[in-house]
């Protein structure tokens, strides 16, 4: 095996540098002898000043040059050619808390990522030693020119952005899950794909709301959405995950005000109970809350209080009125709703009312409750606060993380596609860093 060159050292590149967190990047490593060991990799301090990590084995080839997207890694948090497993698959550092997930909270800076090439296979202690070079590269969810301004106004709190150009766009109304609050960056990397997004903060953490209020804030979010001038009125959709994709179902179904162009719902369900979609839910889950079982590290599996759902005609919106098309996104591993049943019950509801034309649904093995944006890390448990915020509690989401983060760049894919084709006459403009 050949000695590291003293006159021309390693040379680490990644491109692009700069880019939005959904775009491939290339990592190569040139001048190093052929034939040698390296480890890629990726260190990232996240904004709650936890450290995460991955890293992939590699062997230079002939020309003593490691690249990422073509070589396979034989070992690591990944194996296998993967592009981007510098990304996906990172974990927190030995030694961290315990339940962690890994948020943009402020995206108007970037996710910053340490890539390093180091000598050898080196598993663990690379705080210890020098690497042979590293490059900081930029992950944005927001692109350049995208605004971000925030509404307070008629009762609703949300985040409004909007993308470069002209105008207008069509708009989406973004809605998350269970957890409550106010999370941005979907909505800002949809603001750089070419939509006004409005991620609406339906209620905060610790926060009840009763059915009639809760009604009223979607309707005027909706509107406030589609009257702003630089969105198209008539193509306006929604985009729900978890108990955002249940309100999804239940304002295309039930609300005589608002009329979306189309709806995207990630791992959620169409049950709830009268009363409105939140107060509903909360009710149906602390009913159902003796079936919450766990697994053997004492995480919460929640599924089982939704599966009677399907039975109850009571307990379900009325998916058959929905006049707008539908896209369900779902893993088969998510352990925290019976979100496939669901799916397979909205599907027959759908046909019943020969409204099937209206749906596609995308479903993933292996795959868990929390589909993120392509290249995100897989988070199979995590800490949770109920929405009362007096419990706190690690939740099982379910997943592999490789199929995971296969089906989040696939779903991801789908669903822009589907997006452009319901919500765009013309091909849109893709924003590029």
């Amino acid at each position: 095996m050949g000695k590291m060159s003293q006159t021309v050292p390693p040379i680490l590149s990644v491109h692009p540098s700069r880019a939005l967190v959904d775009e491939k990047f290339k990592v190569v490593v040139e001048n190093l002898p052929s034939g040698s060991p390296v480890t890629l990799h990726s260190l990232h301090h996240s904004e709650e000043n936890d450290f995460w990590e991955a890293f992939g084995h590699y062997i230079s080839d002939h020309r003593g040059t490691v690249c990422v997207a073509e070589d396979l890694s034989f070992g690591g948090t990944y194996t296998g050619k993967e592009p981007m497993g510098l990304l996906w698959s990172m974990r927190p550092v030995p030694g961290s808390r315990k339940g962690l997930r890994l948020r943009k909270r402020d995206v108007c800076s970037p996710m910053l990522v340490k890539v390093s090439a180091y000598s050898g296979h080196v598993a663990e202690g690379f705080t210890e030693q020098a690497p042979l070079a590293s490059v900081l590269i930029e992950r944005w969810y927001m692109a350049p020119g995208v605004q971000r301004i925030d509404i307070r106004e008629k009762g609703v709190r949300g985040t409004l952005f909007i993308p470069t150009g002209p105008g207008p766009f069509p708009g989406l109304l973004d809605m998350w899950g269970g957890g409550g609050g106010l999370v941005e960056y979907r909505s800002a990397l949809l603001a750089s794909r070419g939509y006004v997004s409005f991620v609406l903060e339906y209620f905060a953490p610790g926060e009840q709301r009763s059915a009639d209020v809760e009604l009223n804030i979607f309707e005027t979010g909706f509107g406030i959405l589609k009257d702003h001038p630089q969105v198209i009125p008539d193509k306006v959709g929604i985009f729900g995950l978890s108990l955002g994709s249940t309100v999804t179902m239940y304002l295309a179904a039930e609300s005589t005000v608002i009329k979306p162009r189309c709806c995207v719902c990630v791992s959620g369900s169409h049950g709830y109970a009268r009363g409105g979609p939140l107060k509903g839910v909360f009710e149906l889950m602390f009913k159902n809350s003796h079936m919450i079982r766990v697994d053997e590290n004492n995480y919460q599996i929640w599924r089982d209080m939704g599966l009677g759902l399907t039975s109850d005609l009571s307990k379900k919106v009325d998916v058959g009125k929905i006049n707008c098309p539908m896209l369900l996104v779902n893993g088969e591993d998510d352990q925290n709703w019976p979100t496939v049943e669901c799916a397979e019950d909205i599907a027959r509801m759908m046909q019943a009312a020969g409204k099937e034309h209206l749906l596609t649904r995308v479903q993933y093995p292996n795959t868990g409750h929390l589909i993120e944006p392509p290249y995100s890390p897989h988070f199979r448990a995590t800490m949770f606060i109920m929405h009362n915020a007096k419990r706190k509690f690690i939740m099982l989401w379910g997943g592999q993380t490789k199929p995971h983060s296969d089906a989040q760049e696939d779903a991801w894919r789908k669903i822009l596609s589907f997006l452009q084709h319901n919500l765009y006459c013309s091909p849109t403009l893709k924003a590029k860093m």
